[in-house]
């Protein structure tokens, strides 16, 4: 395994690899690079170089090397902070014959390219070896490790000597291949481990080629293996000798069937441990992945067509499949999938997608934490609705057959929907308005079985809660309730696209308190307001929280005239803490469903129509009275002819 065939290997898709370097005065960086690249050592070098070119062909991975000369004078400190944030790797060097140069590593240069930024591999470079004395040799890593410690920055060091040409290719060959081969994507030198993002890409790349799903690779999957990556067959001897080596070291890591994942790990370790990040980086790449060890965008459906008032849903066919999933994962069968489980499933991703906001604690748990099959399935087709490339993206991750996106659809448009008079989706979002301490949270928290709390935290930011939510005749559809703080309103109606994914959109007031109420109308307002000049008109539902309090004065009164002169259904009474909640969710998603009704209109907006109404009956009449017009006078010129040819 991994024994590369001739020719270059994959690189990360780079043009070209820019090296600065940087180091004390009279360290040797003109000498260091005029030998690299004409294996001369010059006799007399300028203070700084010119860019220098080394041609592709220079090394093995055919990516040709621009290596740029710093001067290290203070005056000329802008140049090398714009050089320097212009390089994808820095060669840091430091004279063997003068200790003084070695110390400046970690109290100035390492310091400085901190401050300016640099976030690139740094090979560090004694030049100069052949001028050491005798009785000032010491050992590199003794010397080096504590400063590598400080500085993980560091990808390797090497000491070389121009002169004697020692070590000269090796320096640039580090450099190039610290910035295509990394060794911080893959490996902890601190805990001597393979990161958690290498394992789960390892992980899936082993599923992948584990073709009789035994948990072994075989000899002929490890032969397949080795053909798809390095393009090489293994001869049978090689099998064995892969097979032996892991054996020896990790008993587990072969079987009967063949070499495990734990030995499949353990390979890439080793290669990674003896410096043939090249290997693993190979098989990666192979697979997909970029440097950051996901799978790169040109392999994920990211450009969708559709309108600001369409939406995106998960296909019939994708909710099937994740439905088998769930199944699968659900080793303990108690029909949730707890914590682990939900690692255990996306192990093969870079990470749990649901781990942050918005998706983290927005679908309905169980008392052990666990998901149940609604709850998992709320989740995916939140992510769909916010973010249809980062589904596709964790589908092809877990495994999804066939084309991904044969996975998704793109619904109707809301307007096409409200001339039909019924809306074709299965996913509906509910934007949740309404003033602070009205209750806003409450009703999020209690669709997702939440408990009620006395205790009351007004939230800045935005949040989601997403369940499915049972119709009548046994029909299913997913409710998305997203809330908007008080204060973001404004912020959110800047945009003219800001209604256009709502599908329905709620206002929550405390209906003891007459100022809750009075704000929760002028948010009602100002949502019916942009819709009717932007197009994007949504169906609102007022939604009157705590109704376990006494109402307000004139309460009643007050919501049927506003109820009234706005054309839409009076307030929905509510109390979460009795939980009492008069069939909210569905009657949020009985509106959604019909979406030409409960459109309030407000006064300028009536006014505004009965003006084009106006207008559009004078144009009529101005359109009868020229048709009127024209065919009198075509009567005319008829009668004129006729008599003149009488005459």
């Amino acid at each position: 395994m991994a024994r590369a065939a001739a020719g270059a290997v994959p690189s990360a898709g780079k043009a070209g690899v820019r090296i600065v370097v940087v180091g004390d005065r009279g360290t040797g960086k003109s000498s260091l690079i005029c030998t690299a690249a004409t294996d001369v050592f010059p006799a007399n070098v300028p203070p700084v170089l010119p860019p220098t070119r080394l041609p592709e062909d220079f090394y093995p991975d055919r990516v040709p090397l621009t290596i740029i000369d710093t001067s290290s004078r203070v005056e000329d400190s802008g140049k090398l902070g714009e050089e320097l944030r212009r390089a994808d790797a820095v060669v840091l060097t430091y004279a063997c014959d003068q200790p003084a140069t070695l110390d400046r590593l970690s109290t100035f240069w390492l310091p400085e390219l901190r401050r300016l930024e640099v976030k690139v591999p740094v090979i560090v470079v004694g030049c100069k070896l052949d001028l050491r004395e005798e009785h000032q040799q010491i050992s590199l890593d003794h010397v080096m490790t504590p400063i590598m410690q400080q500085f993980r920055e560091i990808e390797t060091c090497i000491e070389c000597s121009a002169y004697k040409q020692i070590q000269i290719p090796e320096v640039f060959y580090y450099a190039q291949k610290a910035v295509l081969h990394p060794t911080g994507p893959l490996f902890d030198q601190e805990t001597q481990t393979l990161k958690p993002r290498c394992v789960r890409a390892l992980k899936r790349i082993f599923i992948l080629c584990d073709q009789d799903r035994d948990g072994a690779l075989s000899d002929a999957e490890l032969n397949d293996f080795q053909v798809k990556c390095f393009n090489a067959p293994l001869q049978p001897s090689e099998i064995v000798g892969v097979k032996r080596v892991v054996q020896e070291k990790l008993s587990e890591g072969v079987n009967e069937h063949g070499l495990t994942l734990t030995g499949f790990l353990f390979l890439h370790a080793l290669f990674i441990e003896k410096g043939r990040l090249e290997t693993t980086w190979t098989v990666l790449r192979k697979f997909g992945y970029d440097n950051d060890i996901k799978l790169a965008e040109n392999l994920i459906p990211s450009s969708f067509k559709k309108n600001p008032d369409q939406s995106v849903e998960l296909t019939n066919e994708a909710i099937e499949y994740l439905r088998g999933i769930f199944e699968l994962f659900d080793m303990d069968e108690d029909g949730a999938l707890r914590p682990l489980e939900i690692e255990d499933l996306f192990s093969t991703a870079p990470e749990c997608p649901w781990n942050e906001a918005p998706y983290k604690d927005a679908a309905e748990k169980t008392a052990l934490e666990g998901l149940t099959l609604d709850g998992f399935l709320s989740q995916w087709a939140l992510m769909t609705l916010l973010d249809p490339a980062r589904t596709l993206e964790n589908l092809i991750y877990i495994g999804y057959p066939g084309d991904p996106s044969s996975a998704i659809r793109v619904t109707k448009t809301r307007r096409y929907n409200r001339k039909k008079q019924q809306s074709d989706r299965n996913v509906f979002q509910c934007l949740v308005f309404g003033p602070k301490k009205a209750g806003k949270s409450a009703l999020l928290n209690s669709f997702l079985g939440r408990p009620f709390s006395e205790s009351c935290s007004s939230s800045t930011d935005e949040r989601y809660a997403v369940n499915v939510v049972d119709q009548p005749g046994g029909v299913k559809k997913t409710l998305v309730l997203r809330e908007i703080p008080e204060d973001g309103v404004k912020k959110m109606l800047v945009n003219k696209e800001a209604l256009a994914a709502c599908d329905i959109a709620v206002f929550v007031h405390d209906s003891s308190d007459e100022s809750s109420w009075k704000r929760a109308t002028e948010l009602l307002v100002e949502v019916a307001s942009h819709g009717e000049i932007t197009g994007f008109e949504v169906p609102c539902l007022i939604v009157a929280a705590k109704d376990d309090l006494d109402p307000f004065p004139m309460a009643i009164q007050d919501s049927t005239r506003v109820s009234q002169d706005m054309g839409i259904e009076a307030p929905i009474p509510i109390s979460t803490k009795l939980g009492d909640f008069s069939n909210i969710f569905r009657r949020i998603v009985n509106a959604a469903e019909h979406p030409h009704l409960s459109i309030p209109e407000t006064e300028a907006g009536r006014s505004r129509k009965q003006y084009h109404r106006l207008v559009n009956r004078s144009l009529m009449f101005v359109s009868v009275g020229a048709a009127v017009a024209i065919v009198g006078l075509a009567a005319y010129r008829v009668y004129s002819a006729r008599k003149n040819a009488s005459s």
